[in-house]
């Protein structure tokens, strides 16, 4: 059970993951690793990588020792977040708001990450147990929706996904959000196989993530 709290609080403290989504289970794997190369803590692969299973099994067995969280992406249900668990994953992120994945995450101890759009739905997501609220499409709705809803509902543990950068990152973490979703601005050099530029992406995200968070 303090796992769990364990997990949350390195989220937390790190203020960032990386969502992980390609068509080719290798390239996910190896993108992993160079974002882990680069200080991120946290890793969500997304179901719609091939293999998916296979790849958490795997980066699982990689950091047994509990050095970084591996998590699953767009989790829709109950069936795909047990399965997900089955494989090692202790954090599940969905796009939406499905209350049984939700109780199925609480059940094992699982961090859930729930996508919503509006107050009514990240309010009903936390009476249901969810853990942190996904903004999704952040890109869309932008730092001053969280901003305007954090002034009467201060509670929302907000995560935003999308368009999440280094200029971003102080407006969206200065507006309330306890930690950011990244994606394609750490991932996108994967399409080319350049690790390296994964690995130096991560390192950039997380250092202005550090600064916005010491008013730099």
């Amino acid at each position: 059970m303090w796992k769990k709290f364990d997990n949350m609080k390195k989220i937390v403290d790190s203020g960032l993951f990386v969502i992980i989504r390609t068509d080719d289970a290798e390239r996910a794997r190896k993108t992993a690793i160079a974002c882990v190369e680069g200080g991120i803590r946290a890793i969500e692969i997304t179901m719609a990588v091939p293999h998916v299973l296979k790849v958490i099994e795997s980066l699982t067995e990689t950091y047994q020792h509990g050095e970084v969280l591996i998590g699953a992406g767009t989790v829709l249900d109950a069936e795909t977040a047990r399965s997900a668990m089955l494989a090692g994953a202790e954090f599940l992120v969905s796009p939406n708001f499905d209350a049984g994945m939700v109780r199925m995450c609480n059940r094992y101890q699982a961090i859930s990450v729930v996508g919503t759009t509006t107050a009514k739905e990240a309010l009903e997501a936390l009476e249901v147990g969810a853990d942190f609220i996904k903004l999704f499409p952040a890109e869309i709705l932008g730092p001053q929706y969280v901003k305007t809803l954090k002034a009467p509902l201060p509670q929302i543990p907000y995560v935003p996904a999308g368009k999440v950068n280094p200029e971003t990152a102080s407006e969206w973490l200065n507006a309330g959000c306890v930690a950011l979703a990244a994606g394609s601005y750490i991932t996108k050099h994967a399409k080319q196989d350049d690790y390296e530029k994964v690995t130096q992406a991560a390192k950039e995200l997380l250092a202005a993530v550090q600064a916005a968070r010491k008013g730099k």
